[in-house]
């Protein structure tokens, strides 16, 4: 299933700069949505308080290679010297059965699965202004200044790429962002259902 077409659920590709906030977006739709989270796999090492399987499959730069020489993966892209790839098998699984099931990926790999033309929603998360970006990633006090710069950098070549997505999603304030993205998702599950539900009824 190359395009993933037959997928009776709804994907969704979740993209945005380090610091808009998806991860705690994603946790605040899970309290209001039954969402599947699909796990990356990356060869960064783990940080303390992650879990392998939980937060990312943590593997070898080697596997990692391997796995995409087999064509395990929708997408990969390397991030900050670090690749991450999302399995292609586990996201069909998930969807097979009609979930909601969101990718955290980057730019790079939304090009990827944009390509494959499969029937997936694409939502950009964009933060207020740079320098509220700025200052989100400064308040993490986990990164050097050069980190900094390299990552607001990365942002703003990622949001001018914003346009491509079918919705953006301005993270200002966590929740009004949040009802944002339950009210698209909840339309757009009823916009792809539309067409079984009207044969369903003997509409057609």
């Amino acid at each position: 299933m190359d395009e993933l077409r037959a997928l009776s659920g709804l994907v969704v590709v979740l993209c945005g700069p380090s610091g808009a906030g998806k991860s705690t977006l994603v946790a605040r739709l899970r309290e209001r949505l039954p969402l599947h989270f699909s796990v990356s796999y990356t060869t960064r090492p783990m940080r303390r308080g992650e879990e392998d399987g939980r937060d990312y499959y943590f593997v070898a730069p080697e596997q990692f290679d391997e796995m995409v020489a087999q064509g395990e993966f929708l997408e990969h892209a390397t991030v900050h010297t670090n690749s991450y790839g999302t399995h292609r098998r586990q996201v069909e699984s998930m969807a097979e059965g009609g979930s909601v099931v969101v990718l955290d990926i980057d730019v790079q790999g939304a090009a990827q699965v944009r390509a494959t033309g499969a029937d997936i929603l694409f939502i950009f998360i964009l933060p207020p202004s740079v320098a509220e970006l700025e200052r989100r990633l400064r308040s993490r006090a986990t990164d050097s200044e050069k980190v900094i710069a390299g990552r607001l950098a990365v942002a703003r070549s990622e949001m001018a790429q914003a346009g491509l997505f079918d919705y953006v999603v301005v993270n200002d304030d966590l929740d009004v962002a949040a009802s944002d993205l339950d009210a698209i998702l909840r339309a757009e599950r009823l916009r792809r259902g539309a067409p079984l539900t009207v044969q369903r009824l003997g509409l057609t």
